[in-house]
């Protein structure tokens, strides 16, 4: 059978490997039939086309095999944006959101100069900038593939004051300094029982683990930043839920101030910031 009705029953298919898997039907249907899912239930008698039913049957096998959602429409929701996401990009996560509103609560100029280090798709710089217009953003991305990714997202949501640089961390803007860092690097330690999750496998695990510990690349940024920093200014980073202390250590003994870690709303430690004096 090939009706809407009929599809939405395959569901119960997913449960093996999503906690949401009519939701994931949902989608996966909507976005091949191109139509939004308050309209799925009026339309259910509705026949799919057979070069449809061979592409939704095409998703619906990825997913059982535990691909991510993202990754089979190519785009994830993330704070106010629709991004589009490739299997060179992580897929941003809500608990990434905190970071947002943690650098929008921050006391800086209007005019603030912002960097996002290994900005992957663009979310956290992308996000940043849409709500503050007059900022002048920056992000670096080494991955040629995400950063293209990354370009993509910036023309499609008309974002006018951010620009996206190739390069490893801090290599492309060895004479510039800024009011605010922010990012999300990798943290995942080398071997950590997570990334074997179904999801995790499909992930670049270049924008997953950082060393042995998972703090080889959070040691980097945070220990160069205060040459990247103008006096006063902040810097956030995500990291591991096991990982705050470890973080606070690190900005402390380079001579930030005011340093705070937050918890996400699974009440697990995800962000920390400093000021440099």
């Amino acid at each position: 059978m090939n009706t809407i009705g009929f599809i939405l029953e395959r569901h119960s298919d997913l449960c093996v490997v999503s906690d949401s898997p009519l939701l994931d039907t949902k989608i996966l249907l909507c976005h091949v039939i191109e139509c939004p899912q308050e309209n799925l239930y009026m339309n259910q008698q509705y026949c799919l086309t057979s070069r449809q039913l061979l592409a939704f049957n095409e998703l619906f096998r990825r997913r059982l095999s535990g691909e991510p959602i993202a990754y089979l429409t190519g785009y994830k929701g993330f704070w106010s944006l629709n991004l589009r996401v490739s299997k060179s990009t992580l897929i941003p996560r809500p608990e990434t959101e905190l970071l947002i509103e943690k650098a929008l609560e921050l006391p800086l100029l209007e005019n603030a100069k912002v960097l996002d280090l290994g900005t992957g798709c663009g979310a956290i710089i992308l996000a940043l900038s849409r709500e503050r217009p007059t900022w002048v953003c920056t992000g670096i991305e080494i991955q040629r593939d995400a950063l293209r990714i990354a370009e993509a997202n910036r023309a499609s949501h008309h974002v006018k004051n951010v620009k996206f640089l190739h390069g490893d961390w801090y290599q492309p803007v060895l004479d510039q300094k800024y009011h605010l860092i922010v990012s999300n690097p990798p943290y995942v330690a080398n071997g950590d029982k997570h990334l074997s999750n179904m999801n995790l496998r499909f992930e670049p695990r270049s924008a997953l683990i950082s060393g042995e510990d998972g703090m080889r690349d959070l040691t980097h940024i945070i220990c160069k930043s205060p040459e990247y920093l103008l006096n006063g200014g902040w810097m956030l980073t995500e990291h591991g839920s096991e990982q705050g202390q470890k973080v606070r250590n690190l900005y402390e003994s380079v001579g930030f101030l005011d340093v705070a870690t937050f918890a996400d709303l699974s009440g697990l430690d995800r962000v920390t910031l400093g000021c440099v004096p």
